[in-house]
């Protein structure tokens, strides 16, 4: 296979502290925390568009806006090429200005990395298809909780399991890659 063509765009969904430490931390999350970093340090040497993707955790949830798990695991670099973008739902699009930021900085293709693998990093990954855009998700990137057991419906399902699912349910669209060290980045057309 040759060299991955470049993306525009890094999109970190959720890396937040209520995930990656302590006793709510994903499986694998240094793992996954540095592979993000290295992601983080390429685009911004590119000068690539970077966008924090920031939930906001309903009341009493562990990433509860305002609450210490709701705050941001990695420093951000705010300025025209590096923004958070606080969000309510799955979808990072939905009811934020990601798309807009996107468009205004002529990405064709981003590369996706955070948590959950199966709810927001698969929500805004399906509506970033849908609307045009090249999606790479390194697999070694992203994360999520395992399912637990269901009586009578299945065996417990680890994490790993749950997040190569996620990555299978996008179809043939989405360009999944093993190693969050190969994506490269490249400053897009505006």
């Amino acid at each position: 296979m040759g060299e991955l063509a470049a993306v525009q765009a890094l999109v970190v969904v959720d890396v937040q502290r209520a995930f990656f430490g302590g006793e709510g931390a994903v499986p694998g999350a240094p793992a996954v925390r540095e592979a993000v970093e290295g992601m983080l340090g390429r685009a911004r040497e590119c000068g690539v568009l970077v966008v924090h993707l920031q939930n906001d955790g309903a009341a009493g949830a562990d990433d509860e806006a305002g609450t210490a798990g709701w705050e941001l695991a990695l420093p951000v670099v705010e300025g025209d090429r590096e923004v958070v973008v606080r969000k309510r739902h799955d979808d990072g699009f939905a009811g934020t200005s990601l798309g807009g930021l996107l468009v205004a900085a002529g990405v064709k293709g981003i590369a996706l990395c955070g948590v959950m693998s199966e709810m927001c990093v698969s929500a805004t990954a399906r509506t970033a298809l849908a609307r045009g855009y090249r999606v790479v998700l390194p697999h070694d990137a992203h994360s999520t909780y395992g399912v637990p057991a269901a009586d009578g419906i299945s065996e417990a399902i680890p994490a790993a399991t749950v997040s190569r699912v996620a990555e299978w349910a996008l179809g043939d669209e989405a360009e999944i890659v093993a190693r969050a060290v190969d994506v490269r980045f490249e400053a897009g057309g505006r």
